[in-house]
């Protein structure tokens, strides 16, 4: 069985790193698999895409080219927004490699366009990273659900025509798609609700299947050495917050965050706990948040590994998300998880267990469950233990990857 998965980059994001954890998941399980990506960030042989300085600047020119509508439609408004407008050569490199089963991942910011998937031959599988696929251009909905019908007025370009660059971009995906054989994966139970609901997807073959992480590189280990290795103080109580754009992205929760941390401060935290932050930078027009506040920066897994063991809780106050890794890492390290009952979250959090599911979007429920977790060592392990058993028996890449061919063999099976 040969497994194509087309993704916009291997590395860099959530989706990717998911992605590629499958892919690997899938090696290791003796499936030929490989990978087309357009932004190659890593070493891997099977991994097929530019990974030189001229091939990151075309990758960054076709998102910025394929991005331009967009920006001039929204005026510099709302957050990811991707037309899929830009010319690619992907079904003429997928007919190359053959594939018995093409996945789809992420394929936004220059990579894929829409009217390319039905050159794609061969069974489609296609992993929901985010909402893009059903949406008419914006990756996550915030309250709007008009992909329910058929997108228009569209608040993440501050429009309200109905027939607006959204409108345009739904009735293009609904063209090219009436026929696909799409069999689509969602990590979360609530993006399959959501992808049930939508007007592009509301007949589709929805499958929910977790992502999957590499347990014996994310495990547990001992707190204070990981914390000497880092040179991050053994007397605080040190809380991880991660995401890629953690000032900037509002959809990471920041603005629910920084309350929190100061009711922390207010409950006599202030000088007992430090925020460490990682993935992105931290603006200098950052708010005080009330606690000292430690930018790691973009780390690698391993440090990453070191991180999460160093925490002794990981906070995610999104307010909209599918399944985040920085969840799952951190659960698969012994490291409790405080997020919003949003999204993806319950599927991971088992409240009160493994971690806290706050109230959305309360952020004093929030730092409640933040204290919940680092005022009591020993029950903080306890829910650290917990947390890790989740994970190795839910989410583990063998186990993802077996599901994944089960599914691979039954679609295959009906050719």
């Amino acid at each position: 069985m040969k497994v194509l998965h087309l993704s916009t980059s291997d590395m860099t994001g959530g989706a990717a790193r998911a992605a590629f954890r499958l892919h690997r998941g899938l090696v290791e399980s003796g499936i030929h698999s490989r990978m087309l990506v357009q932004n190659k960030s890593g070493t891997d042989t099977l991994v097929a895409g530019s990974d030189t300085r001229w091939g990151r600047y075309l990758a960054m020119l076709k998102y910025t080219v394929d991005s331009l509508p967009a920006i001039i439609s929204r005026r510099g408004r709302g957050a990811t927004f991707s037309p899929a407008l830009f010319p690619d050569r992907i079904a003429r490199h997928v007919a190359g490699i053959a594939p018995d089963i093409n996945h789809l991942h992420w394929i936004a910011g220059g990579f894929m366009k829409v009217e390319t998937l039905p050159h794609l031959h061969g069974p489609l599988v296609w992993t929901l990273h985010d909402m893009w696929p059903f949406t008419g251009g914006c990756h996550y909905s915030s309250e709007c659900s008009r992909y329910t019908d058929s997108c228009g007025c569209c608040p993440a370009l501050g429009s309200s025509a109905e027939d607006d660059l959204s409108r345009r971009i739904w009735q293009r995906k609904a063209r090219a798609w009436r026929a696909l054989p799409l069999t689509l994966i969602t990590p979360s139970r609530w993006m399959a609700e959501c992808a049930a609901m939508s007007s592009l997807f509301s007949e589709a073959d929805i499958r929910v299947i977790p992502n999957g992480i590499n347990t014996t590189l994310f495990h547990p280990g001992d707190r204070s050495m990981a914390r000497k290795i880092l040179g991050l103080p053994l007397d605080r109580r040190l809380i991880l917050f991660g995401a890629m754009s953690p000032t900037s992205d509002p959809r990471k929760g920041l603005q629910h965050l920084l309350p929190a941390l100061k009711d922390l401060a207010n409950n006599g935290w202030g000088e007992r706990a430090e925020l460490l932050v990682y993935g992105g930078s931290l603006s200098e027009k950052t708010p005080d948040f009330g606690i000292k506040a430690r930018p790691m920066g973009q780390v690698s897994d391993e440090t990453l590994v070191l991180l999460n063991c160093a925490a002794d809780v990981l906070v995610a106050p999104s307010t909209q998300d599918n399944l985040p890794n920085t969840v799952m890492e951190a659960m698969a390290c012994g490291t409790p998880a405080v997020a919003f009952k949003i999204g993806g979250m319950p599927d991971m959090i088992d409240h009160g267990e493994s971690g806290w599911l706050a109230h959305p979007f309360d952020h004093k429920d929030l730092a409640r469950g933040i204290i919940h977790v680092i005022e009591n060592a020993g029950h903080r392990e306890k829910m650290g233990k917990q947390a890790r058993k989740k994970i190795v028996r839910e989410y583990a890449e063998n186990i993802v990857a077996r599901r994944h061919i089960n599914l691979y063999e039954e679609l295959l099976g009906k050719e």
